[in-house]
C-alpha cells in the first residue's frame, strides 16, 4: 500500500470524527485497522463502540442530510 492510500484513509477517518463532533457525537473508539490494510490492501475504519443515544443522533443527522439532499437535488 502506498503512503497516499494510508493518508487518504486517515483523512477520511478524521473527517468523519470532525463531522460527528459538529453534530454533537463522539465515538470513543474509532480507528483504522492498519493490520488488515497491510494484509489485504483494503483499509477498514472501525467505528467501535457507541452509546445508543449517540447512534440515535447519527441516524437523525443522516436522515436530515438525506432530506436536505433530496430537497436540493436537481433531477
Amino acid at each position: 500500500m502506498t503512503a497516499e492510500q494510508r493518508r487518504r484513509v486517515a483523512s477520511v477517518m478524521e473527517d468523519l470524527v470532525s463531522v460527528l463532533a459538529l453534530g454533537g457525537v463522539k465515538l470513543p473508539s474509532v480507528s483504522v485497522d492498519w493490520e488488515y490494510g497491510r494484509r489485504t490492501g483494503n483499509y477498514l475504519v472501525q467505528l467501535g463502540s457507541a452509546r445508543p443515544l449517540d447512534l440515535l443522533r447519527i441516524v437523525d443527522l443522516l436522515r436530515k442530510g438525506l432530506r436536505y439532499e433530496r430537497l436540493t437535488h436537481d433531477d
